[in-house]
């Protein structure tokens, strides 16, 4: 039985991720943790640093007291109605980075919402917030749009690199129900070189992929990959992106982020 991290912050209660989880209870019966936590408004923070009085502080926090127990409710009541075995952790109230990522070291995956998660932010996404967890998270992390539909491919980006690899190896383990589906593995390059050691990726991928096909397609996947997985209906991105600091991060945006920002399809990201 696997344990599984579902995040929602105030009133954000992600449909999409909930109805992942229902598929991944279908498929093998899985054990949930709930962890809400208000939520981060800039433009409330902002509007408060102007305010001498606390009682618009109190009325806002009052109020974001109730979305959360609104959403742990609704939380309550859909793993009750799917029949997954589930707790809601008492000891969340606000972001706490270092708090999340100690509950990944001790989690199998963890489930968000592509457009929900902290979009009280000024931030598009994937914003501050989200890039925060896709890079301190101990386990892998799904990212899951509202309009969820079933995955029917599998799509590996793949570079030959020990952070794709990786990846790889942790969607098998966790999700031993999709490799029946058709799989692709994706190497983006502009040059129009091969996949780096395809002959050793193919001969993993045979004893645990049923139907594998691969493709280098020779563009900025910064710019077109969103565009070319969108062609691809009900795909699963596959990938290790978000192991690079921050500062680097920001400078040169992981192809991951378009796919997120777009909603195009769930996003399986795990790194070392």
């Amino acid at each position: 039985m696997k344990k599984i991290l579902f995040l929602c912050d105030g009133d954000n209660y992600p449909q999409g991720a909930f109805q992942f989880l229902k598929t991944m209870n279908a498929q093998e019966p899985v054990f949930a943790k709930g962890i809400f936590f208000t939520p981060v408004d800039y433009e409330q923070l902002i509007n408060l640093s102007y305010m001498p009085l606390t009682a618009p502080y109190e009325r806002i926090k009052t109020a974001e007291i109730a979305d959360v127990s609104k959403s742990r409710e609704q939380f309550n009541k859909d793993c009750s109605s799917a029949g997954i075995r589930y707790i809601i952790s008492e000891r969340a109230s606000e972001w706490n980075k270092e708090l999340l990522v100690k509950e990944s070291r001790y989690a199998d995956c963890i489930l968000i919402s592509e457009e929900l998660f902290c979009s009280q932010t000024l931030d598009t996404q994937p914003n501050f917030f989200m890039q925060e967890l896709l890079r301190g998270s101990e386990s892998p992390v799904i990212v899951v749009p509202e309009k969820f539909c079933a995955p029917d491919r599998l799509v590996f980006a793949c570079d030959g690199k020990k952070e794709s690899a990786y990846a790889m190896k942790q969607f098998t383990y966790l999700f031993p129900g999709y490799l029946e589906l058709p799989a692709q593995f994706v190497y983006i390059n502009k040059e129009g070189e091969s996949l780096p050691d395809e002959d050793l990726l193919q001969e993993y991928a045979r004893w645990h992929i049923n139907a594998i096909g691969s493709a280098s397609l020779q563009f900025d996947p910064k710019k077109y990959f969103s565009t070319w997985l969108e062609t691809k209906k009900n795909a699963f991105l596959i990938t290790g992106s978000y192991s690079r600091s921050g500062f680097s991060t920001l400078l040169k945006p992981s192809f991951a982020d378009k796919v997120i920002h777009d909603h195009v399809c769930p996003v399986f990201i795990a790194h070392l």
